[in-house]
């Protein structure tokens, strides 16, 4: 049984999420030598699921390590990693402005999913879960979709955009899992923890 997990996340949306569930964590960032973005890459002709699955176990993989390294106590280790997919089109975080009207422009008007791959390490034990969501966007004019670049939201999401933020206002249909969409499925997360033995606060 642990009290508390550490979540290999960056991202701040994972631990409001998780904090919700009353899950006591610590942040496990990587090491200024890690490289990452390097892990996010794609392979030619990867399909988004086994992408997605790849780069979380990949993840979890490299932030294993690190408590050891660090000599910080044990516990189980919980990374999660989303992406959005049009077909076969992976759309990862976008590299610039430019890049996230890109995007944006391909989403407008259509239906894609949203990918999110959550795996946990408790000792010798790996668990994984995957949530499948599916999003609908309204078709976006060139002015809407430059308003929303500019307000920064979409770097450093998948996608280029956040379900949570002004995105929402283009959003008709979303069918699958909210938190999921977010970047961290909440009830798939829940079942993993259980689990574990991980008991919320």
């Amino acid at each position: 049984m642990s009290d508390f997990v550490y979540l290999a996340s960056q991202s701040p949306r994972r631990r409001q999420l998780l904090e919700q569930l009353g899950i006591r964590h610590e942040l496990l960032l990587p090491d200024a030598g890690e490289d990452s973005e390097a892990l996010e890459a794609v392979k030619p002709g990867e399909a988004p699921l086994a992408y997605v699955r790849r780069v979380t176990r990949l993840k979890l993989d490299a932030a294993v390590a690190r408590p050891e390294r660090r000599g910080l106590a044990p516990a189980p280790v919980l990374c999660s990693d989303t992406t959005v997919a049009l077909g076969r089109a992976i759309y990862g975080k976008p590299a610039d402005a430019a890049d996230a009207a890109r995007m944006l422009r391909a989403l407008s008007g259509a239906t894609h999913r949203v990918l999110t791959a959550v795996a946990l390490q408790a000792g010798r034990k790996r668990l994984e879960a995957l949530s499948d969501s599916r999003v609908t966007f309204a078709a976006m004019t060139s002015a809407q979709v430059r308003a929303y670049v500019a307000t920064g939201e979409p770097m450093g999401k998948a996608g280029a955009y956040a379900v949570q933020g002004r995105a929402a206002a283009h959003i008709t249909r979303i069918a699958g899992s909210y938190t999921g969409i977010m970047g961290l499925p909440l009830h798939e997360t829940a079942l993993l923890l259980a689990q574990a033995g991980v008991r919320a606060a």
